[in-house]
Order: structure tokens, then sequence, then C-alpha cells
């Protein structure tokens, strides 16, 4: 099975794309290792776009939480770019849209990366 997770990197930072269904199981904990690697680097910014996510649960939505405090702690920034209405939806719910910098499309997320 391909992975759904792809790190890429990009000026100011680097972007993860992340693809499909995120329940729990060995994507997420692919996702949570990524994430808590990046977050050791001081001041390290990433983008999660998220535009290709059909579903996330609340394993899903702990490892983001968790990597937005890590980022958070060494002084780096986590953004998420391109969430479709029901991510949105979820978001907006669980007032996580209140924690996270949320961008439209990559666009938006990179130039908010990169200034």
């Amino acid at each position: 099975m391909l992975s759904q997770i792809k790190v890429e990197e990009q000026i100011g930072g680097k972007i993860i794309h992340l693809r499909g269904k995120f329940t729990g199981g060995e994507e997420t904990s692919e996702l949570n290792s990524i994430l808590k690697e990046l977050a050791k680097v001081e001041k390290s910014r990433v983008i999660i776009n998220m535009e290709k996510v059909s579903y996330l649960n609340s394993t899903a939505l702990g490892v983001l939480i968790s990597a937005h405090a890590s980022f958070a702690r060494n002084g780096g920034t986590v953004v998420l770019a391109g969430l479709g209405d029901s991510i949105q939806n979820l978001f907006m719910v669980t007032k996580l849209v209140l924690v996270f910098p949320i961008y439209k499309n990559l666009d938006e997320a990179i130039k908010s990366i990169s200034e």
C-alpha cells in the first residue's frame, strides 16, 4: 500500500501532504512519528496539507493537538491547509479552529510561513 503521507521541503519549512483516512492505525502512527521528529527542530515550521484527507478520528486529532503543543514549546508553528467541508466542520465543532492557523489552500499557507 502506498503511504498516505508525503513530506516535502519548502522554503521556510516543510509541507506534509496527507491523503485518505486517518483512523488511528499505522497511518496515524506514521504521522505522529514524523511530527515528533520535526518538532525537535527549534522554530520549525510545518504545513499539513489536508486537501486529500477524507476522515480523521479522535486519535488523529490527538496527534495534531500534541504536535501543536510540541512545536509551540520549541518556538515552531503547525498550520493546516486545504480542509474539506467535513474536516473543516470537525475542526469547528471541536473548536480546534481556535488552536490551529487554518488556510483555505496550500498557497496561502506557504505565504504564511514564508513571512
